[in-house]
């Protein structure tokens, strides 16, 4: 390896016990630098291959394409959270424990590997045929264990604010709740600064609080009302220029 590429830190992925899998992963973490970096499409096997001090014969011996860089990138990203996951939702039953758990243990791994979570957003859609089959897959996973903790918290505390039916009471459907706390959480590496932002720990209650007040219930829709001449920022997208507005009386 080059002295340029020790000097590099890029995230680490956890180490397996053979040399042909410590090599392994040390290239998936190089491989996710240089997505996350530069895009998918924009990244080449050269690129990699300057980052790493790695040739190109010895990256090539270990994967044959660029598609499957990111196949085990994104294949790794996802076991890993859903083991965790697993694992950590066998230690109890409570069913608010239990969504703080999914939202903690989301949130921890994302302040941990951005650059991961950046490549798992961006190139989200670029795997076809039996890759993208594969992940997807493992997606509707992490999706509908999520729906069964909310359901399981709506059954234990009678909720009526949310369900598969609760949007034509005026509540929020189980779908809308799961992506908007994905919605929450996806999108971290793109403003957390460690610098000013809570720690994982921290940053996780908050989102649950503000989770589990909306489904419950407390204080959201209609019941909220802005001032008379109050100035509404909107919302703005990764990349855009905020904007704002006046509310008319």
């Amino acid at each position: 390896m080059s002295t340029s590429a020790t000097t590099r830190t890029p995230e680490r992925a956890p180490l397996a016990d053979s040399r042909f899998d410590r090599r392994l992963a040390e290239i998936l973490d190089y491989a996710t630098e240089v997505f996350a970096d530069k895009g998918y499409e924009g990244a080449s096997m050269r690129d990699l291959s300057r980052l790493s001090g790695i040739s190109l014969a010895g990256l090539y011996y270990y994967f044959d394409s660029k598609e499957k860089l990111l196949y085990f990138i994104q294949r790794h990203t996802f076991t890993t959270i859903m083991e965790r996951l697993r694992q950590r939702l066998a230690t109890t039953t409570d069913p608010e424990a239990r969504i703080r758990i999914f939202v903690h243990n989301h949130v921890d791994y994302s302040l941990a590997r951005q650059k991961a979570m950046k490549v798992l957003s961006h190139e989200d859609d670029v795997l076809k045929d039996g890759y993208g089959a594969e992940l997807s897959a493992i997606k509707r996973e992490y999706y509908h264990i999520c729906v069964g903790l909310v359901e399981e918290l709506a059954k234990a505390e009678g909720l009526s604010t949310v369900g598969p039916h609760a949007a034509a009471a005026g509540g929020v459907s189980t779908r809308t709740a799961v992506m908007g706390l994905f919605g929450m959480m996806n999108w971290l590496y793109t403003w957390y600064n460690p610098r000013i932002d809570p720690d994982a720990q921290v940053l996780a209650r908050e989102i649950s609080d503000i989770f589990l007040q909306g489904i419950r219930g407390g204080g959201c829709g209609s019941g909220m009302r802005n001032s008379p001449g109050q100035r509404l920022w909107k919302t703005k997208a990764p990349g855009q220029r905020e904007t704002r507005s006046k509310k008319k009386p």
